[in-house]
């Protein structure tokens, strides 16, 4: 397949640059060059001068890519997921299976983040924030080591 077409001749087809195709997505140039290098967008037709065009149908896919990262699938799971979409005879169970799996991983990673919320306050609201240098927040950055030295304040949150 010939890749290579003059520019006002893809232009009268339809086809736009990639300034035009990153406004029309909102994914930035640089992303949209990625997953083209990454093969998201299947062949891509190129000027003679070198220049990308693309086709509504790779807007359509670089809206579905976009879509995905704010939702949080990975580019593996992206690939998988665009080939699915793109296969009509796909069985709507593996489009839910990787799906299922992702809302496993974010349960995990939202547990993760709030424990890190909760170990966080807590040593926050123990923290004097005075003059004094005693801080348990660096303490327990160093190890939990205890860098009291006895203060009443500190030991107690320490519990």
């Amino acid at each position: 397949m010939n890749l290579m077409i003059e520019h006002a001749q893809a232009l009268s087809e339809g086809l736009v640059d990639i300034g035009t195709a990153a406004d029309a997505t909102g994914v930035s140039i640089k992303m949209i060059r990625h997953y083209e290098t990454l093969g998201l967008l299947g062949n891509v037709p190129r000027t003679a001068t070198n220049y990308r065009m693309y086709r509504p149908q790779h807007l359509h896919v670089l809206r579905f890519i976009a879509r995905s990262r704010k939702l949080g699938f990975s580019i593996e799971e992206i690939r998988a997921l665009l080939g699915l979409w793109q296969d009509r005879q796909r069985p709507s169970a593996a489009v839910k299976e990787i799906a299922a799996a992702h809302i496993h991983d974010l349960q995990a990673r939202i547990a993760e983040l709030q424990g890190m919320v909760d170990t966080l306050s807590q040593l926050t609201a123990c923290c004097a924030g005075d003059s004094r240098p005693e801080c348990p927040i660096l303490a327990d950055l160093a190890g939990g080591a205890d860098l009291t030295g006895g203060d009443p304040l500190m030991t107690a949150c320490h519990t």
